[in-house]
């Protein structure tokens, strides 16, 4: 059975491409930029990722984002979820991606999009692994930083299947971002809902 699973095609709908960022590759990816990590070694970067709650799982991964700074790091990020994903027969991938994240530390939302497109072109070509990109708005955030953020992503629609949400959901409904939705669905791009970690079902609704 277990070899009838492992052979089986399979289709990964739902991932967060900076929460596949593991120990090893952030810790390349730092000393490669110079950024100073919390954590002192592999082995302690691994045990974060026993999370007991949203937030705690969200210090890590806004910790390893932090080494995410050129075309390059977004392209190596993405490649390595490729080959692992490959390795369990996935032959179609959606993958969420959150530029704030990265924009608001001067990082351009182009520098993001680029490096993570060229993996996903390669990932096509020579995994033959099929993708779509949905891009997240971070809801600790305002309405008007998702907005811009929206505005930023129009030029890239032929790229950038549709938008969603993350981050902190205590305080943060998607009822505060509706006139963004409102716009984006007006633009072209589908809208997918976030919830389940903390937020009640009317999230989702």
């Amino acid at each position: 059975m277990q070899d009838f699973i492992d052979r089986l095609p399979k289709a990964e709908l739902h991932v967060h491409i900076e929460g596949t960022l593991e120990p090893e590759l952030m810790f390349q990816l730092a000393e490669r930029n110079a950024v100073a990590l919390r954590y002192s070694t592999v082995e302690e970067a691994r045990a974060a990722y026993r999370f007991s709650d949203l937030q705690s799982f969200l210090d890590i991964y806004y910790e390893g984002a932090r080494v995410l700074l050129r075309e390059e790091d977004f392209h190596d990020l993405t490649w390595a979820y490729l080959l692992k994903a490959r390795q369990d027969n996935v032959i179609h991938t959606e993958i969420f991606f959150d530029p704030q994240i990265h924009t608001e530390r001067g990082v351009p939302f182009e520098t993001v999009l680029s490096g993570i497109r060229a993996a996903l072109d390669a990932g096509r070509k020579e995994l033959d692994i099929s993708s779509h990109l949905l891009l997240c708005f971070l809801r600790h955030l305002s309405a008007d930083a998702a907005m811009s953020t929206l505005e930023q992503a129009l030029p890239h629609r032929d790229v950038i299947l549709g938008v969603g949400l993350d981050s902190t959901e205590v305080g943060n409904p998607p009822s505060k971002f509706a006139s963004v939705f409102e716009r984006a669905r007006k633009k072209g791009f589908l809208s997918v809902a976030h919830a389940g970690e903390e937020g009640p079902p009317d999230y989702i609704w």
